[in-house]
């Protein structure tokens, strides 16, 4: 089930929901980023680009995606994870799950993935994500967002992202 397929238009992914640009600034932090559509690293893509910083106890920027409409979630039980083709710059970003069953801002199903300076094909099985500041196990049956993170570090962030399917 293609979630993202590079083409917009606009920040509208191709599961009609909109990406959204999301930075530490809405808990008093001063990272810094932008997100947006075009053509980056020669492919048409989503281009997340930004500076984390850890002042004022910040330390992140992401983009964002419902899954499903509002008051809704997805079921992805019939899939085993997540295909995404991305194009970073060597650093580790995560990868955030989120259910509606999380009350907290900063619970979510977390994996880090290491993402090179090259268009990269990469799988993230649902099994890979861990619990962050819940007891919640990961449940694929409840699924109603979806981040990309650059988090934790002082760190550059270049992030695209071309195509995000369940698979």
């Amino acid at each position: 089930m293609v979630l993202e397929d590079g083409s917009g238009p606009g920040l509208r992914a191709a599961n009609g929901q909109h990406w959204r640009y999301v930075a530490d600034t809405v808990m008093g932090g001063v990272s810094t980023g932008a997100l947006t559509r075009g053509l980056c690293h020669g492919t048409q893509a989503l281009h997340l680009t930004g500076a984390v910083s850890l002042a004022n106890n910040g330390g992140f920027v992401q983009m964002a995606l419902d899954l499903a409409p509002q008051g809704q979630v997805l079921d992805a039980t019939r899939f085993a994870g997540l295909s995404l083709l991305l194009h970073g710059n060597d650093a580790h970003y995560n990868i955030h799950l989120r259910s509606p069953d999380m009350v907290r801002v900063w619970q979510s199903w977390r994996v880090q993935v290491q993402i090179p300076a090259r268009w990269v094909q990469i799988f993230v099985p649902f099994s890979d994500f861990t619990p962050h500041r819940t007891e919640l196990p990961v449940q694929p049956a409840r699924l109603s967002r979806i981040g990309l993170v650059a988090i934790g570090r002082e760190m550059r962030v270049d992030l695209a992202l071309a195509r995000l399917e369940l698979v």
